[in-house]
C-alpha cells in the first residue's frame, strides 16, 4: 500500500509551521520492532529443527504421519485460504469455513485475513513493482522465501477483506493463528512421542511451505503460457502435483475465481476434486468453474523460452461469433492439436517424476524387505 500523504505536503494546504523532525534521533530498538523480530523466529528456527530426523529413530508411524499432515494441511492452503478466503471460489457454510480456516492456520502460514489480503494483493499488481512477491519484478529468493522473513509485509490490509472480517471468529483466529498448529505439535507427540513432532509437525511443515512457496516462484518463471495474462504466471505439472493443483498457475491467472485450476482432463487438481465430493454431500456449494468461451488458448504459439517441455504448439486460428457463444471448426481442430501436444509434454514430466519415485522406493524398500524375508 502507499503510505498516506502526510497533511503538511498536500498540495491543496500550505503549511504554517513546519513539521517536526522526528527522524532526527533515529530509534534503533522498540518495542513493534522486537516482536516483528520474534515473529520470525519460529520459520528459521522450524528450518534448523528439521535436521533434527538424524538424530530420532526412524519408524514408520511418524514418516506416514509427516505424508499425512502435508496433504491435509495443503488442502488447508489451497481449497481453503486459497480457493475459498482469497477467490470465494464456492460457498460453505459458517462451521466448515471455521474448519478451513483452522486447517489453514496448522500450516503455520499466518491467518487468513492476512494471507487472503496479501493474495489478493498479488493478483492486482502481479509481476509488477507493487508485487509482493514478484520473481520477475524482484528476484527468486525474494518471490521464493525473502518476503516471508521480511518484515514488510506483516500488517494485514483489513480494507481487502472486508468480506471476511465480518466474521468474529475469523478475526479471533487470524490473530491467535499459532493455536491450531501448536495443537497440531501436541498430537502429533502424544502419537508418536519426539519423532512423532519432529516428522510429523516440523518436517511436513518446511515442506508446507515451501511447497506453497513454488507457486509464487518458479511457476512465474518455470512452465507453460496457454492464456494471454498481463504477467508471467505459468502452468507447471510438478507443481501441480507438489501443492494439489496449485501449480495450473496461468489458468489460474486467466479465471482467478474458479473452484478449478486443471482446465484439462489431465491437468491433476486434488484440490479440486475434494471440493466436488464435499458438494456431493453438500458442505460446499455454488461451485464456480470457467465458462466454455474462456477455455479457447488465446496465445497463437506457446512460449517455448522457460518451457519444461521445450516444444512450442503451431499458431491456430480461432473465431467467436459477435455474442462470443460460437467457436469456428477451426478454433475446435486448434484445441484439440493443443490438447494433444500438452497430454504429450505433461507425460513425459509426470513420467520422469514417477520413474524417480519408484526408483527411490525400491531402493529405500529392498533393505526392509531382505531384513522382513532373512535374506
Amino acid at each position: 500500500m502507499i503510505p498516506t500523504q502526510p497533511i503538511w505536503q498536500s498540495p491543496s494546504i500550505t503549511p504554517t509551521i513546519a513539521p517536526p523532525n522526528t527522524e532526527s534521533k533515529p530509534k534503533f530498538f522498540s518495542l513493534a520492532t522486537f516482536q516483528r523480530f520474534v515473529n520470525k523466529v519460529p520459520f528459521v528456527a522450524f528450518h534448523l529443527a528439521c535436521f533434527t530426523v538424524f538424530l530420532v529413530p526412524f519408524t514408520w508411524l511418524p514418516f506416514f504421519m509427516c505424508i499425512g499432515f502435508y496433504l491435509i494441511r495443503m488442502f488447508g492452503i489451497t481449497a481453503g485460504y486459497h480457493r475459498y478466503f482469497s477467490h470465494r471460489a464456492y460457498k460453505t457454510s459458517r462451521v466448515f469455513q471455521f474448519v478451513l480456516a483452522w486447517l489453514g492456520c496448522s500450516a503455520m502460514q499466518k491467518g487468513p485475513l492476512w494471507w487472503a489480503a496479501n493474495h489478493r494483493h498479488h493478483h492486482k499488481y502481479s509481476d509488477t513493482p507493487e508485487d509482493v512477491h514478484s520473481p520477475v519484478a524482484g528476484s527468486f529468493w525474494w518471490s521464493h522465501v525473502g518476503w516471508v522473513v521480511s518484515t514488510a509485509h506483516d500488517e494485514t490490509d483489513f480494507n481487502s477483506v472486508k468480506d471476511l472480517c465480518k466474521y468474529p471468529e475469523l478475526r479471533w483466529l487470524d490473530n491467535l493463528h499459532w493455536v491450531p498448529g501448536a495443537a497440531l505439535a501436541l498430537i502429533c507427540y502424544l502419537m508418536a512421542g519426539i519423532p512423532g513432532l519432529v516428522w510429523g509437525f516440523l518436517l511436513s511443515t518446511v515442506l508446507l511451505y515451501h511447497g506453497t512457496f513454488l507457486v509464487n516462484s518458479v511457476c512465474h518463471i518455470f512452465g507453460r503460457k496457454r492464456f494471454n495474462t498481463s504477467d508471467e504466471s505459468r502452468n507447471n505439472a510438478l507443481v501441480a502435483i507438489l501443492t494439489l493443483g496449485e501449480g495450473w498457475h496461468n489458468n489460474h491467472h486467466h479465471y482467478m475465481s474458479s473452484a478449478n485450476q486443471g482446465f484439462r482432463w489431465w491437468e491433476i487438481d486434488i484440490s479440486y476434486y475434494v471440493i466436488r465430493m464435499l458438494g456431493w454431500v453438500h458442505i460446499v456449494w455454488d461451485i464456480r468453474t470457467p465458462p466454455p468461451e474462456k477455455l479457447i488458448p488465446n496465445l497463437p504459439v506457446l512460449d517455448s523460452a522457460h518451457s519444461t517441455a521445450g516444444s512450442a504448439i503451431a499458431p491456430s486460428a480461432m473465431s467467436l461469433s459477435s455474442s462470443g457463444s460460437v467457436v469456428s471448426s477451426a478454433a475446435s481442430s486448434s484445441m484439440v492439436a493443443t490438447s494433444v501436444a500438452e497430454t504429450a509434454a505433461v507425460s513425459t514430466v509426470v513420467s520422469a517424476a514417477v520413474t524417480t519415485a519408484v526408483t527411490t522406493a525400491v531402493t529405500t524398500l529392498n533393505p526392509v524387505v531382505a531384513t522382513l524375508t532373512g535374506q
